[in-house]
């Protein structure tokens, strides 16, 4: 349980480059009514990121402050945004001092570094470590001896190059690490030496007011001429690598010589998109796979809700995709990756799939099962569904962060010596 002494009102300064956002309007989205939730707990809050949908360099509402240092603020224009994250801190926090950084990403290491001077404990999500990259490499993972023998390889050469290259700096200025799923906590303590009683697991998760059932939109089909009575598969990536992508092509190529009125909707938008776009040409799936790139909140809602069948086979995000979890609440049969995190949260073959990225042939029957009915779609939607409900229990997070928050200060030892001080003299001057 955290010390009495830690404050009982924290200033908590969340930052973050990429805040993900699910609101089609606003800047509410997966981060939001977490920050809402500790200012009704008598919290302080702030963020720190690069653009706001709303455009505006500073927001103030709900009790949580937001600056977004990319929106007309030339002051910051010649930094990047680790730099100016630094610069906007010390200001803020010379103003106000802050109890705890909150790290989405690696962008507070300047802070981190300072820590000590500033007075100030650090924590960070564990999306500012490298471990992204074993997972795209785990994979890869194919059948066969030599197949393993190489992935090993290159496992190792990757994480000892990461390891010192980048992710011990990260761990050396932390006060504490988040993650969401207990095969990252215990990556974290086997294999990084990170000690465990300063990992803390919790799962961010998103406002569930804005998950209520919604409509497929009569005209979204059409928009993207697509026949009324077509099945829509909508695929989701980063597409900062072709391997998880490519399994989906080849896939959906074996689907749709059965079932011709099938059609492909792959968003996102990365480095690899023209190799993607390039091996979907030499499949002659042209006419069946769309690509219209990233989307925006609103248009990701409709995909989703014309879309039955929801995948996302990405094993390097150290977090929960926003919209992997939306398709789960709008019952749709997902199918993610099982290294990635959302294997902590689907139950297999009950209220989502998960598979291999590289097992194509599982991967199509399993897409054939679900577009023909000889799986119940409709049934796993709904556990899908109450799953979500279940899980993301948005004030169980709250309180679990708070903990996280007070158990990271009372551990550092800064609190207990002031009121160890503190508590010394108010003695002495008690017996004289």
């Amino acid at each position: 349980m955290p010390d009495s002494n830690s404050p009982q009102k924290l200033r908590i300064c969340l930052i973050g480059q990429k805040i993900s956002v699910l609101s089609r309007s606003t800047d509410s989205g997966l981060l939001w009514p977490l920050a809402r939730g500790l200012t009704e707990r008598g919290h302080e809050v702030t963020i720190i990121s690069t653009s706001s949908p709303l455009k505006r360099p500073e927001v103030f509402r709900d009790g949580v402050r937001a600056f977004y240092l990319n929106e007309g603020q030339p002051q910051y224009k010649t930094f990047k945004f680790s730099d100016a994250a630094y610069r906007k801190f010390l200001s803020l926090h010379k103003e106000k001092p802050f109890h705890i950084v909150h790290s989405l990403d690696e962008s507070a290491l300047k802070i981190g570094r300072h820590k000590k001077l500033l007075g100030v404990n650090v924590a960070y999500d564990v999306e500012a470590t490298q471990m992204a990259e074993l997972f795209s490499i785990l994979s890869q993972s194919k059948p066969g001896a030599w197949n393993f023998l190489a992935n090993l390889v290159r496992l190792i050469f990757e994480f000892i190059h990461n390891y010192f290259a980048h992710d011990r700096t990260i761990l050396d200025s932390a006060d504490g690490i988040f993650v969401t799923t207990p095969q990252q906590r215990m990556l974290l303590e086997r294999y990084y030496m990170y000690p465990d009683f300063h990992t803390y697991t919790v799962p961010y998760g998103i406002n569930l007011g804005d998950l209520t059932p919604k409509s497929e939109s009569e005209t979204f089909k059409s928009k993207l001429n697509i026949p009324e009575n077509a099945q829509v598969i909508l695929a989701n990536s980063d597409f900062t690598s072709t391997h998880e992508v490519k399994p989906i092509l080849k896939a959906f190529e074996k689907l749709v010589l059965k079932k011709p009125n099938t059609y492909l909707l792959l968003l996102g938008n990365g480095p690899q998109w023209k190799e993607v776009e390039y091996q979907m040409l030499n499949l002659a799936l042209g006419g069946r796979v769309i690509m219209p790139g990233e989307v925006d909140a609103e248009d990701m809602l409709e995909c989703i809700l014309a879309s039955p069948i929801y995948i996302d086979l990405s094993s390097r995000s150290t977090g929960l995709e926003p919209s992997l979890i939306e398709a789960m609440a709008q019952k749709k049969v997902v199918i993610g990756s099982e290294l990635s995190p959302i294997s902590e949260v689907i139950e297999d073959k009950v209220d989502g799939f998960l598979v291999r990225p590289a097992d194509v042939e599982t991967l199509s029957s399993l897409l054939d099962g679900i577009i023909t009915g000889g799986i119940n779609r409709e049934l796993i939607g709904e556990k899908a569904r109450q799953k979500i409900i279940d899980v993301f229990n948005r004030n169980r997070m709250i309180e679990s962060l708070i903990n996280a928050y007070k158990q990271i200060l009372t551990n550092s030892g800064r609190f207990k010596q002031r009121a160890s001080l503190k508590s010394f003299f108010s003695k002495r001057l008690s017996s004289t």
